[in-house]
């Protein structure tokens, strides 16, 4: 079994575009070199909004990442950041990472917000475009 990550955040400004692609990138190589990491992908998608898409060997090293340095001090940053964002996790049988249809298909039925200090209307409605760019 393994285990899968799905996120979807959007900048509030292009003006923190910089810091957060500098910061993606450390927080996709930290990833990359995980214990338990079986997969990663990421998506720039249109108006600012990002994709990402992991698998794990289980729960419980998605969680040492997730809380491990750089990933955890870009994680506090993105309240501020970003005006939508949410999550979603689940088990399967293989570690194949889902293609985009299916990663927004669980994201919006299975999925919940984050929560943010500036939050946009369809971020309060739980309202997700499907990704432009797969």
């Amino acid at each position: 079994m393994a285990f899968i990550a799905v996120t979807r955040l959007r900048l509030r400004s292009a003006w923190f575009l910089p810091a957060f692609i500098l910061w993606a990138r450390r927080s996709a190589k930290q990833a990359q070199r995980s214990d338990g990491n079986l997969g990663v992908e990421a998506l720039r998608d249109a108006q600012l909004a990002f994709w990402t898409r992991t698998a794990w060997k289980d729960e419980e090293s998605m969680r040492a990442f997730m809380f491990a340095e750089p990933h955890r001090l870009v994680m506090a940053k993105l309240t501020h950041w970003c005006d939508e964002a949410a999550v979603v996790h689940w088990t399967q049988e293989d570690a194949a990472l889902p293609d985009w249809q299916e990663a927004y298909r669980r994201l919006v039925t299975e999925g919940r917000r984050s929560r943010l200090r500036r939050p946009s209307a369809a971020h309060e409605k739980f309202e997700i475009p499907p990704p432009k760019g797969s």
